[in-house]
């Protein structure tokens, strides 16, 4: 039972309750939910009314001048223009037909639905950065399923040893002890004083960890503090399912998010990848940056980067915090402007490196989001840095996982046609 029905219910039998808001000095208020038709005469203009914690047999019509709720009436004309333009009528009719009517009745369920999952993605994040969800294509709500997690969850039989030294230093980047925590592994430092990333893809980061002498905000302290940008979950126009864009502006080498999910083993992976071949998706990535053994699982657990997709459609793209305000289309492209890295924390084993995806050139605020399920990396760094995921294993005669050859519809002239 959804929250509005137990709301409903405890309106109908007069029953106060904290959680859902309903006391005794409003459990007579009525508070418009959302429009779901609209109609008008000579003198007048009405509404037809869902009222919060009421069953929809209790929907009314209302006059306007009785109706205290603009962002909605504005919410609801957007709806409707937008749903006219689709059927080539250009002006508001007096009355609705009842195809349009329920279409709008749909949207503004969606649009909740939506804002419920918004909110609880922004009470489950630990990072600054926000996550907004929006869908002007389609019907589809939150994915089922899928549950979202901040860090890697950990699959049975597999430990994480953490660090047991850290580093000395007061000052990492101008004064390292020893070359600090990068140093100790024969790396050298990953960011400049800015927290971009300096170093060639391929090549490990090690950041400070909760063993070292230097406080968080350490400029070796970047990874770990999470994503730091407003970032927007939206339904794509091309088939491509969800996708994510940035809501700001996103500097070149910039640490933006990890890829998480649930560690698990090779033959695991395997074995779950048969399954998602079926279903015609897969979110397997393999940590190979020693060797093959262990792989991470982002199907039904994961952060944002869940909805990252590779290619990138030529769209007019609209801010979600402000959806009437169009933002500059961009080109189609089969070149991600996100590259990843492996990390090193608090984590010593290098079989479970933490995955992290940097910039690769200035992105602009509503640009989607994209990686490479097929990375290249520099062959000069090919033998010591074996960043592909499972998806670049596909369809080679070496691989341990053959992969369903997926469809790329990034629509570039450069396009390499599949994704893996």
């Amino acid at each position: 039972m959804f929250w509005e029905e137990l709301e409903t219910l405890c309106r109908r039998e007069r029953l106060h309750c904290k959680e859902l808001g309903v006391s005794r000095t409003n459990i007579n208020d009525y508070e418009v939910e959302f429009l779901c038709d609209y109609k008008k005469n000579k003198e007048e203009e009405f509404y037809l009314v869902k009222w919060r914690g009421f069953p929809e047999s209790d929907n009314s019509w209302e006059p306007k001048r009785n109706l205290k709720c603009p962002k909605l009436m504005k919410q609801f004309h957007l709806d409707l223009d937008k749903e006219l333009r689709r059927h080539n009528r250009r002006c508001t009719p007096k009355k609705l037909d009842k195809e349009v009517s329920s279409f709008l009745t749909q949207k503004a369920k969606l649009r909740q639905t939506l804002q419920r999952w918004e909110s609880h993605l922004n009470q489950t994040r630990n990072h600054p950065g926000r996550i907004f969800v929006i869908n002007e294509v389609d019907f589809e709500g939150p994915p089922k399923h899928f549950t979202y997690i901040n860090n890697y969850k950990v699959g049975q039989g597999i430990v994480l040893d953490e660090m047991a030294v850290g580093c000395e230093c007061k000052n990492c980047l101008e004064e390292p002890v020893n070359g600090c925590c990068p140093g100790a592994s024969l790396h050298r430092m990953a960011y400049n004083d800015r927290g971009q990333v300096r170093i060639r893809a391929g090549q490990p980061i090690y950041e400070c960890n909760s063993q070292c002498s230097c406080g968080p905000n350490c400029p070796n302290r970047v990874v770990q503090k999470g994503i730091q940008f407003d970032l927007c979950i939206f339904k794509t126009e091309n088939g491509r399912g969800w996708g994510v864009r940035t809501l700001q502006h996103i500097k070149k080498n910039t640490f933006v998010m990890e890829y998480v999910g649930e560690i698990i083993t090779t033959d695991e992976a395997e074995r779950r990848g048969h399954v998602y071949d079926r279903q015609g998706s897969t979110y397997l990535f393999d940590l190979d940056y020693v060797e093959d053994v262990y792989t991470v699982d982002a199907a039904h657990q994961g952060n944002i980067s869940h909805f990252v997709n590779h290619s990138v459609l030529f769209e007019s793209l609209r801010s979600s915090s402000a959806p009437d305000t169009l933002l500059t289309p961009f080109l189609p492209q089969c070149n991600p402007n996100l590259q990843v890295f492996n990390v090193f924390i608090d984590n010593i084993d290098e079989r479970l490196p933490r995955i992290a995806l940097f910039s690769t050139r200035a992105i602009r605020a509503g640009e989607e989001l994209t990686f490479d399920y097929k990375m290249q990396i520099d062959p000069v760094d090919t033998e010591s840095t074996k960043m592909d995921s499972s998806f670049s294993l596909a369809g080679l005669p070496t691989s341990p996982k053959k992969r369903i050859r997926v469809e790329c519809r990034c629509g570039s002239d450069s396009c390499r046609k599949y994704l893996f």
